[in-house]
């Protein structure tokens, strides 16, 4: 509980930042929200079959990944609020739409009838009928679409969105409950907080509630909405994939940047997500660097020849082959890379290998039919991945997929006995695990190395030259101990980056 307190009472800044952008991106979702589905029930409450039909596709809205739907919108709309918002807005339009379809059709007839027996208008009707007698079930569907958005908008932080999303993806990434706690908690409440008031709302007067419901509703999305549309600073954008390595690698950017010009404006999209989200974010300029594994390029990104898939090529080799293939085929510029070999690794808990003799990889067969893998999605697709397992080792156990960040909780608490690393993480000195050794050399070299598009570099010809002071640096024992330093040490990526680049001089002076 100390821990909870002290972690709330030094983040609190960032999380008052968080619940405002939480707060901007539901609202405005919201707000859009209802501006579709409500003009769409009072468009077909009298076509019945037109309202069934717009009825299932609503709800088949709500039935796509939301993941799923983050990863379309990016090569489309980019990254940021923009995709965050569409996917809110989606989900969002059930509640609303059929709320509003609810209430209206539910008016009794004679009321409907006296209206027109009055000699009331189509409009007069709605407004001074209709509205009124269908707004408690309007405004219950209101709040159910603001409840779903606020817990849903968690999501957003994958891409690049902000919200307390960040407190939650960060609190698991570092292991620190703390800040997962206080990220959920804090969305909860809003969740609580918002649907009280429209609860109270529902009890009010029509006029009353409608005015207090505008304005709750459209001065945070109208504050937000004129941050998202005026014009910005040119700003440089880098990204960082999922873990504290990205992480510190991005700071290490930004303080590199601003040591040749301390003017740009350098903005840091932390624990962004898989590859194909960064790489995707690149291709269409809503991020301009983020780093990269050369290992990465040629089995994922690039379409690489038989060549380059030889065993034995020496690393300088592959680099190149990287360099050009991403050239060649994307227009996209590869500084030289770090000196470290951040390769894949099969881990199991060091007792087990102890106990069985378990030193190499090809050593598993002896304990195949007792194992239990846990991999991220990624490492079960990848030919230097499982499949690579199976096809190099003849290995072929029972896997299950989970997050990267929850595995090697999962492996040190026992509910699997084998999962996927990378050489530099610092689990595994904390948990006491091995690295087992690839024998049959399945996983290339993983060399890392700021990426960016080649019009991007053209138009920077400083920001290449002061990157590419990092290339040579970092021991593969320098980054597991900034590793341990953020994720078991709980320091923060920007200082330990900061204090690497200060005690090898790379950083100093020239600022």
């Amino acid at each position: 509980m100390n821990e909870f307190w002290q972690t709330l009472i030094s983040r609190r800044s960032d999380l008052m930042s968080a619940i405002w952008q939480h707060i901007q991106i539901s609202l405005v979702s919201l707000l859009i929200a209802m501006a579709i589905g409500i003009p769409l029930a009072l468009l077909v409450v009298r076509h019945h079959r037109a309202a069934n039909v717009l009825t299932q596709i609503t709800g088949v809205f709500q039935t796509i990944p939301s993941l799923a739907l983050l990863g379309l919108l990016i090569p489309i709309v980019g990254i940021g609020t923009v995709p965050a918002v569409i996917a809110l807005v989606v989900y969002a339009l059930l509640p609303i739409f059929t709320g509003t379809l609810t209430g209206l059709t539910g008016i009794d007839p004679s009321l409907e009838e006296a209206a027109d027996a009055f000699g009331m208008t189509r409009t007069e009707k709605l407004i001074r009928v209709e509205f009124p007698l269908a707004m408690p079930t309007l405004i219950a569907g209101i709040r159910q679409a603001l409840v779903m958005i606020i817990g849903t908008a968690t999501l957003a932080a994958l891409i690049g969105a902000g919200g307390l999303g960040d407190f939650i993806l960060l609190g698991i990434d570092r292991n620190n409950n703390s800040m997962t706690l206080i990220g959920a908690i804090a969305s909860a409440l809003l969740a609580i907080v918002f649907s009280g008031i429209i609860f109270i709302l529902q009890k009010s007067k029509l006029r009353y509630a409608v005015a207090t419901l505008a304005l709750i509703i459209l001065v945070p999305s109208g504050i937000g909405i004129y941050n998202a549309v005026q014009p910005a600073p040119q700003t440089i954008t880098i990204a960082g994939k999922m873990g504290s390595e990205p992480d510190i690698l991005i700071n290490m950017y930004k303080d590199m940047i601003h040591q040749v010009d301390p003017r740009d404006k350098v903005v840091l999209k932390p624990n962004f997500g898989q590859t194909v989200f960064l790489f995707n974010a690149l291709k269409s300029q809503q991020i301009d660097i983020y780093p990269e594994f050369t290992g990465t390029v040629l089995e994922s990104l690039v379409k690489p020849t038989k060549k380059q898939k030889e065993i034995g090529t020496p690393p300088t080799q592959l680099y190149q082959y990287a360099k050009n293939d991403l050239s060649q085929q994307f227009h996209m510029t590869y500084l030289k890379p770090m000196d470290y070999n951040n390769t894949y690794a099969v881990v199991i808990k060091k007792s087990y290998a102890d106990a069985h003799n378990i030193k190499t990889i090809a050593d598993l067969q002896k304990v195949e039919g007792n194992l239990l893998g846990g991999f991220d999605l990624e490492f079960l697709d990848r030919t230097d991945g499982y499949k690579g397992l199976q096809s190099k080792y003849g290995l072929n156990f029972k896997t299950q997929s989970m997050d990267p960040d929850l595995r090697y909780e999962a492996i040190n608490s026992g509910k699997i006995n084998l999962t996927d690393g990378y050489s530099t993480d610092s689990q595994i000195r904390q948990y006491r695990l091995v690295a087992l050794q690839d024998n049959r050399q399945l996983f290339p070299t993983y060399q890392g190395a700021p990426l960016m598009n080649t019009t991007f570099a053209n138009k920077n010809p400083k920001i290449i030259v002061a990157l590419n002071k990092l290339a040579g640096h970092i021991s593969e024992r320098d980054m597991q101990e900034m590793n341990y330093e953020v994720n078991v040490k709980q320091q923060s990526a920007a200082s330990v980056a900061k204090h690497y680049l200060t005690t090898h001089h790379l950083l100093g002076g020239a600022r």
